[in-house]
């Protein structure tokens, strides 16, 4: 399917890689030369990677702490079950998504939004911070992961969507983001998704945003990777000339080098992220979303958005209500 597609152009891309930097260096203006060459040294210090922005997110002193519930059961729950036998649970994330969900090279710590919610889900449902092991799947592998046991549950950027349920369950959604675009600052050609004919557009190879611009702007040139942060790199890199995913995520990477980046347009999606469960396991998706519930009301919810997304200097919005769909 597209995602076949998508690889074989990003195997192209990676075979070239070189030959093109040489070129788009050639074409790079003489006053964004020197403030590129500054984020390349940032990203390469801090990441191994060239062109991505360097590590940059919550303090783990700002972060909340939240209260494990001791005494919490869930019988009919076999996933619950297996991970309260194994002594944790195993939890999907992402790695690449400033702020959302990100590790840290230097110490293997992940932090970010999403990986708040991870935790705070955990400890509803009688995990501690100890008892909870952060596995990266990409977007491609998600449904995958979740169906073979690999991951007891999943938590990063993860659009509900009807096709979706048809393999995974949903609890959620804990948040509503949109699509939009990430562009270099000096770009002025690109507003919206009405501007990417005949540009190369980079995204996630799976992604809901990828499948988007392929049906709904054709003649867009796509690029596909595994993370978001190889499209990063290639727009700093001048091989790219736009980035697109949800709005979120693209705001975290503006915030880490806004010199370089900025986004524009106004999303054109709604993308509710809900966390990602097996199936079967409709006893599990419902404590979960009896986990979300609790930590909105109780104030973990937007504590923790303020401590991670609202570093990029967006406030936090008022969470979407759950959708308790019933078992089919």
């Amino acid at each position: 399917m597209t995602r076949t597609h998508g690889t074989q152009r990003s195997t192209r891309t990676r075979r070239s890689t070189r030959a093109t930097r040489a070129t788009r260096a050639n074409r790079t203006p003489a006053a964004v030369a020197p403030a590129l060459a500054l984020a390349l040294a940032l990203a390469a210090g801090a990441c191994g990677k060239d062109g991505s922005p360097p590590v940059k997110g919550p303090r783990p002193d700002d972060l909340p702490r939240y209260r494990v519930a001791t005494a919490f059961r869930l019988p009919d729950s076999p996933t619950w079950n297996r991970a309260k036998r194994r002594g944790h649970l195993v939890v999907g994330a992402k790695e690449d998504q400033p702020y959302l969900g990100e590790k840290d090279p230097a110490n293997g710590r992940y932090s970010g939004f999403d990986i708040e919610i991870a935790k705070m889900t955990a400890a509803f449902l009688g995990f501690g911070p100890a008892a909870v092991a952060f596995r990266t799947i990409a977007s491609a592998n998600r449904e995958t992961a979740l169906q073979n046991g690999q991951i007891d549950y999943y938590v990063g950027t993860y659009t509900i969507n009807d096709n979706r349920k048809k393999l995974v369950g949903f609890a959620g959604p804990y948040y509503l983001a949109g699509q939009s675009l990430l562009v270099r600052s000096g770009e002025i050609g690109i507003k919206g998704p009405e501007d990417l004919a005949g540009k190369r557009v980079c995204s996630a190879a799976g992604s809901t945003p990828y499948q988007r611009i392929e049906a709904e702007y054709p003649r867009a040139d796509l690029v596909a990777y595994d993370t978001y942060s190889i499209c990063v790199d290639n727009l700093l890199t001048y091989q790219v000339d736009a980035v697109t995913t949800d709005d979120t995520i693209l705001l975290g990477y503006a915030a880490k080098v806004p010199e370089e980046l900025k986004v524009v347009g106004t999303p054109f999606s709604e993308e509710p992220y809900g966390i990602g469960v097996p199936r079967s396991d409709a006893a599990l998706r419902l404590a979960v979303d009896d986990a979300i519930e609790a930590n909105e009301r109780n104030g973990n919810w937007k504590a923790a958005y303020d401590a991670t997304l609202g570093l990029s200097g967006v406030p936090a919005p008022r969470p979407p209500a759950v959708d308790r769909y019933p078992a089919s």
